[in-house]
């Protein structure tokens, strides 16, 4: 027979899997973040890279999964802005299909943000072709390239892969704040806290040929790491 502490903990654990309850924790948390965002000062660098997509070009957001937290942000901001780079309802998020991409996409719908079930690495071909549909019909795709489960800031092929099919550019991003702390998943995920400061930094688009996709990884790669850089030395 079970000691009683291991019985509370496996049904603690199956308390926590289950659907109902995964939506109420994810409700939760979007709205903390929505409180997060509201009383934090932010500030946006590097918006005029935003400039493709407004000409018609797709445009593909990237960011590293552990900036998930904070990238509602992004459209916050961009739908402010003069030349109204983000319409509602017209960005679409790639999430992974399994529980914890689920929970995640709870989250994110708080923000009027869509998603987009699949992986950007493999057994993801369905999700692609979807999301090239998309861009070519004029929405906003964001995806995290070495999400959903890393390794932590390696680019999985399908962000170029996606690029290449669709014939869009890719936007490397990041965000970070002032006051935040690093929870223990396997990126390191950033959980932002509120009254402080934030930045948003978008890098120069890059251009994915249809052949030879491959190569642009690397390319990707090390904007995603500058533009993280740029983020998180704004707020030391």
């Amino acid at each position: 027979m079970l000691p009683a502490v291991h019985v509370e903990r496996f049904m603690l654990k199956r308390l926590l899997r289950h659907p109902r309850v995964l939506a109420m924790i994810g409700w939760a948390i979007g709205l903390y973040l929505a409180f997060v965002f509201r009383t934090t000062r932010w500030r946006m660098e590097g918006q005029e890279h935003l400039s493709p997509h407004i000409m018609g070009v797709p445009l593909i957001i990237t960011f590293w999964h552990e900036r998930l937290a904070l990238m509602p942000m992004l459209w916050k901001i961009a739908s402010t802005l003069p030349d109204k780079v983000i319409r509602p309802r017209a960005v679409h998020v790639l999430v992974s299909h399994h529980r914890d991409g689920q929970f995640i996409g709870n989250i994110i719908r708080r923000f009027k943000l869509d998603i987009v079930s699949g992986s950007s690495s493999a057994g993801g071909a369905g999700a692609l072709r979807g999301m090239a549909r998309l861009l070519k019909d004029g929405a906003f795709v964001a995806i995290t390239p070495d999400g959903p489960r890393g390794p932590a800031r390696q680019s999985a092929p399908g962000v170029a892969q996606l690029a290449a099919l669709a014939d869009a550019v890719v936007l490397p991003c990041a965000v970070q704040t002032t006051r935040h702390r690093r929870i223990g998943t396997w990126d390191r995920m950033i959980l932002p806290w509120p009254f402080g400061r934030g930045v948003i930094v978008c890098e120069p688009t890059i251009r994915v040929p249809r052949s030879g996709w491959e190569a642009s990884l690397p390319a990707i790669n090390a904007a995603l790491d500058a533009a993280t850089a740029r983020a998180d030395a704004a707020c030391l």
